[in-house]
């Protein structure tokens, strides 16, 4: 998957001059966290996130009234408080790809550029959860088997997925981490009318299915 099938594709944007008292009445009527800050052409120049807008906002014990207030944030512009080196991802790039830069950067959303710089989209992470929730296909009513203590050996997922062929089920989708112990364990999702059978069989081929639940 792509980062261009699973962003907010032609996001609102706001230049460097727009006010902060204006992007904060957008961000509070369309329920945005963050606002690409784009030049003339659509490129992008900055980033604005709620938090940027708290930070600079009086706090509740100031002594100003709301009209004070309102005319403060009025006089100040976007590129006063805007994050001006931007982490960005390109359109082509995978989910992968934006999920690591995310978890990398601690951040949690990112504007999305084509080629030439122009921005085309926004993703977040709630795009990031629902890709996993759509690949693992949770929604489904899907068995989840959890293999435990695998070695790393040429053909280990050819004789899991055999075995799982042998009991009539199709595998729908097959995750493998490893572990700190160099093992791996492998998660993998499938219909079945029987789990206890498609245990046994496991068991008989020399798997340690640690854990079965189904979801959704």
């Amino acid at each position: 998957m792509f980062v261009a099938n699973r962003m907010a594709k032609n996001p609102i944007t706001v230049t460097p001059e727009t006010k902060v008292d204006a992007a904060r009445e957008l961000m509070k009527k369309h329920h945005f966290r963050r606002l690409p800050v784009v030049d003339e052409d659509g490129r992008l120049v900055g980033f604005l996130s709620d938090r940027d807008i708290m930070r600079v906002s009086p706090s509740p014990a100031t002594t100003l009234s709301r009209y004070e207030i309102t005319s403060l944030l009025a006089k100040m512009r976007i590129e006063d408080i805007m994050q001006k080196n931007v982490v960005s991802v390109n359109e082509d790039a995978t989910i992968e790809e934006a999920a690591l830069i995310m978890y990398n950067h601690k951040i949690g959303g990112l504007p999305v550029i084509s080629s030439v710089g122009v921005v085309v989209g926004v993703i977040t992470e709630t795009d990031i959860f629902k890709t996993f929730v759509d690949v693992m296909g949770l929604t489904h009513g899907k068995t989840r088997f959890t293999i435990a203590d695998v070695g790393d050996k040429v053909g280990v997922v050819r004789d899991l997925a055999g075995a799982i062929s042998d009991c009539g089920c199709n595998i729908d989708s097959l995750v493998t981490c490893q572990q700190e112990d160099g093992n791996y364990e492998i998660v993998v999702r499938f219909d079945t009318a029987d789990s206890d059978a498609v245990r046994r069989k496991l068991e008989e081929k020399g798997f340690h299915v640690a854990h079965v639940v189904k979801i959704g």
